[in-house]
């Protein structure tokens, strides 16, 4: 199921089916973003500080840095991540930004395959 999803290697998916074996404690694919730590925070503090939002880095930070290097492969070695980055970089994301969304993006279409029990398809995960 997860290896059709591009840019993950047996090591990557070694280590998501250990940190989401079980899947009946996430509602969605929003939790699942959130236990890696890849989901977004807004910063404020009254009136006075009003940051862009980043990434919490809440959650595991090995699961967060096992998928940097997928989510790179995704990004500049995949049509489906090219067509994800051009799009992001014509909105005039950072470079960063769009690593790590695609991060979260890997963590969505990993849980969609093993929720559903079906391969991924990038028509459903479009750019």
């Amino acid at each position: 199921m997860l290896g059709g999803i591009p840019g993950l290697g047996e090591h990557t998916i070694a280590i998501l089916l250990a940190f989401y074996a079980d899947l009946d404690r996430f509602s969605n694919a929003r939790p699942t973003a959130a236990f890696a730590g890849l989901d977004p925070r807004h910063h404020e503090s009254g009136i006075s500080v009003k940051m862009k939002p980043r990434m919490s880095k809440v959650g595991h930070v090995f699961l967060r840095k096992s998928l940097y290097i997928p989510a790179m492969i995704a990004l500049y070695q995949t049509a489906w991540g090219t067509r994800f980055r051009e799009r992001l970089a014509a909105g005039g994301e950072p470079p960063k930004l769009v690593i790590g969304a695609m991060m979260r993006k890997l963590v969505h279409a990993a849980f969609g395959a093993l929720k559903s029990g079906q391969t991924f398809d990038s028509s459903l995960h479009g750019c």
